[in-house]
């Protein structure tokens, strides 16, 4: 019968998927935090309260207070000027004001803080700047 051929059928080949562009942020090292995130990238100005749950990365100019439950990463260059409240803090940049970390604070090299901590953790890089006074205590 004319109407079976012999040829035996090929396996489908999965199609590939188009190369996609890659990320603005591809060049950046991994956060630390499985959880996404916001970012305030540079050449951004806010002067007001700031408040967020899971995670910020600032990297701009914020005048005022800044409030979370989640953590906060204060890029190289950001400018802060206010209290800070949050779980945790990473500092890069430079803080006039004091901060409030319920978790921990990490003042990292190159960093510039004109004001007081209160932190149950802080870890101090040896070249990091700190004027001000530190209170470390378990709730």
């Amino acid at each position: 019968m004319a109407m079976f051929t012999s040829r035996k059928q090929e396996p489908a080949t999965p199609t590939a998927e188009p190369p996609r562009a890659p990320s603005p942020d591809s060049n950046r090292a991994p956060s630390s935090s499985a959880q996404p995130g916001g970012l305030l990238s540079g050449g951004v100005s806010i002067k007001g309260s700031v408040k967020f749950r899971n995670a910020l990365l600032i990297d701009g100019e914020v005048e005022g207070e800044i409030d979370s439950t989640g953590a906060l990463t204060i890029g190289e260059h950001a400018r802060i000027r206010g209290t800070i409240r949050a779980k945790s803090v990473i500092v890069r940049g430079t803080i006039d004001g004091n901060i409030f970390a319920s978790e921990r604070c990490e003042l990292g090299a190159g960093c510039t803080l004109r004001g007081d901590i209160e932190a149950p953790r802080l870890v101090v890089d040896e070249n990091a700047t700190f004027l001000g006074s530190a209170k470390i205590a378990t709730k």
